[in-house]
């Protein structure tokens, strides 16, 4: 027992052991979500995001150490996101098409999911700290993190808030346009991109290309509206 308890500390101090339980954890998540036919309640993300919290909780590991190997995982994202090109440049003229929806699309909908979550966690009395952090909640990670650090908000916070409306949108937007009745996958993509970035982005890839395309559309615009919309709304605040 001594001697598995020091395997343990030895090995928990090395970023491999890190980015190796990551991948597995993912494989586990993905491999759980393809089981259930891609039900969207079944979020690979969220799977993924619970069992390596338990870990880390039932390991006593702080974060620190296991981003030290998960940083690797996380350097992919640049990559990964320039990647979204490929099929944009595939599906261009319908793209082309669609720019006046999705620019109206865009200023209502970075509009609405600043302003509507700030309003709600204001009349239930939150601190203006509180609100900053709250209001880039529909961007990536990478962005919405800046704003709020940059207007005094706790990066920390909007990154969980970031998270939680990523997995959310996944979850709620495939039963949700069902009940719209919204087939248009450049629409539906559109939307779950602008609410819910690269979450809901990998969502609507797992869906239809098309939709996955315009939902990377949507996640970079959005990024560069809300970094331009929340600063102008925290005055009011």
């Amino acid at each position: 027992m001594n001697n598995t308890f020091a395997l343990w500390v030895y090995l928990s101090t090395q970023p491999l052991l890190w980015l190796s339980l990551t991948l597995v954890v993912w494989l586990f998540a993905d491999f759980v979500s393809r089981a259930a036919n891609r039900n969207p309640l079944v979020n690979p993300v969220l799977i993924a995001l619970a069992v390596m919290g338990a870990i880390l909780v039932a390991t006593g590991a702080p974060y620190a150490k296991y981003f030290e190997g998960a940083q690797f995982v996380h350097f992919l994202l640049g990559p990964a996101t320039v990647a979204i090109a490929v099929p944009l440049v595939r599906h261009r003229a319908l793209v082309m098409a669609n720019l006046l929806p999705m620019a109206a699309a865009l200023i209502a909908g970075a509009i609405v999911a600043s302003v509507s979550a700030v309003a709600i966690a204001a009349a239930f009395g939150a601190p203006r700290q509180v609100l900053v952090s709250l209001a880039p909640k529909s961007v990536t990670a990478g962005i919405a993190m800046a704003v709020s650090e940059n207007l005094g908000g706790v990066p920390a916070l909007t990154a969980v808030l970031v998270i939680t409306t990523g997995i959310i949108g996944a979850v709620i937007v495939t039963p949700l346009m069902n009940l719209l009745r919204i087939k248009d996958y450049a629409a539906r993509g559109f939307a779950v991109g602008l609410a819910s970035h690269g979450i809901g982005t990998a969502r609507a890839f797992t869906v239809d290309e098309i939709a996955g395309t315009f939902a990377g559309i949507a996640m970079g615009l959005n990024g560069l509206a809300t970094s331009l919309i929340v600063p102008l709304l925290m005055r009011w605040v």
